[in-house]
């Protein structure tokens, strides 16, 4: 597959709760996630549920956060910032139905390769901590994924992703 996809921004949060911070780049260790952040610290809201899951590092497409956005406008509803749907990446260039089909995929962000685990539903999670109910509704289908880390290094704002071939 082609795409024009690059990362448009990265959001890291050091624990359950914590406002995501944005950054331009971040440390990425295999088998963990993003430096600093809570899931590769262990301190995410959701690391110690049974059975566990990978959650190193989590991906939305911006155009999924645009569309949720005018819907949640067309409702009179307050919309959502990047850094408020709690993924650690925003992906520019690629639709949401495009980015759902990288799970069970392997791709890489730059140098970094990953490997798509599962879709990301929306939780309950940001709509509880902003007291905005609509999330869960606004983002259905384009909550963004889940992927496993496969090798260690860096992530920056503007790394391309590449998919199949083209690694």
């Amino acid at each position: 597959m082609k795409f024009n996809a690059y990362i448009q921004a990265i959001y890291l949060a050091a624990s359950a709760g914590k406002q995501m911070l944005s950054v331009s780049t971040a440390k990425v260790i295999v088998g963990s996630g993003l430096e600093g952040d809570r899931y590769a610290l262990g301190t995410g809201a959701y690391s110690a549920i049974e059975p566990t899951k990978v959650r190193h590092v989590s991906i939305i497409a911006l155009s999924a956060i645009n569309t949720a956005n005018d819907w949640l406008t067309a409702g009179d509803e307050p919309t959502f910032e990047g850094s408020e749907t709690r993924r650690n990446i925003a992906l520019a260039g690629i639709t949401a139905s495009e980015l759902n089909a990288l799970v069970g995929q392997r791709f890489q962000l730059g140098d970094i390769q990953l490997l798509g685990t599962e879709l990301c539903t929306p939780c309950e999670r940001p709509a509880q901590l902003l007291s905005r109910p609509s999330f869960m509704e606004a983002f259905e289908g384009r909550g963004g994924i889940r992927a496993e880390v496969l090798n260690s290094g860096a992530l920056a704002v503007g790394d391309k992703l590449f998919v199949g071939e083209e690694e």
